[in-house]
């Protein structure tokens, strides 16, 4: 059980959402979708990192929502943005294999539509093996084997977020770090305490 508030949840998701944001203005893009899971936590951390990526590049961003059923229309409406990204926030309050089925089908339809643009992944649903559990459809893999894919992730004894480019090999998944972020020993304690219920252990 995390030693955590689900207010400090939320804050949590705000601080890591604002180091995305900013791993997004860094790369130098300007037109970014975001694609999040219908709850609380995924709005939070999708918002925040809209937010940071508008404040610190000057781009446009959009929010769009990721419900079962309505897969294919949001492969349509992000081919219409037609986004140089697209992060793919899944995880929160949602019960995970829910997230992942949801996760693979999106990747599909945004195969079927040959949605262009590169693509973030969230770390919970990457950790989760949402990633992993895509690659096994012929189809997403033949798309994303096409594309530059990153993921962040999280250094919990050094405090860092990571942003990492994701190499294909089928369905083999390497990460090479290209980026790294530090972040504050609020940031770092409310992220052990959350994921790894355990203290800050850097100082």
């Amino acid at each position: 059980m995390a030693k955590t508030t689900f207010e400090e949840e939320i804050y949590l998701r705000a601080l890591t959402g604002r180091v995305v944001g900013k791993a997004l203005a860094d790369l130098g893009l300007n037109k970014v979708a975001v694609v999040a899971s219908r709850n609380i936590i995924c709005s939070s951390i999708a918002t925040a990192t809209e937010a940071t990526f508008i404040t610190l590049s000057g781009g446009v961003t959009y929010h769009f929502l990721a419900e079962a059923g309505k897969e294919a229309e949001v492969a349509r409406r992000v081919k219409e943005f037609a986004p140089q990204v697209t992060v793919l926030q899944f995880g929160g309050e949602t019960p995970i294999e829910e997230t992942k089925r949801i996760f693979v089908e999106t990747l599909r339809q945004f195969a079927e539509q040959d949605v262009p643009g590169a693509f973030v992944i969230h770390v919970r649903i990457f950790a989760a093996g949402g990633l992993a559990e895509a690659l096994k459809d012929e189809k997403i893999r033949e798309y994303l084997g096409k594309k530059d894919l990153f993921v962040y992730t999280v250094g919990f004894d050094e405090g860092k977020v990571y942003v990492n480019k994701i190499l294909l090999d089928g369905e083999e998944i390497k990460l090479e770090k290209i980026a790294e972020y530090q972040v504050t020993l609020e940031h770092a304690d409310l992220l052990n305490r959350s994921l790894k219920d355990r203290g800050v252990t850097f100082a």
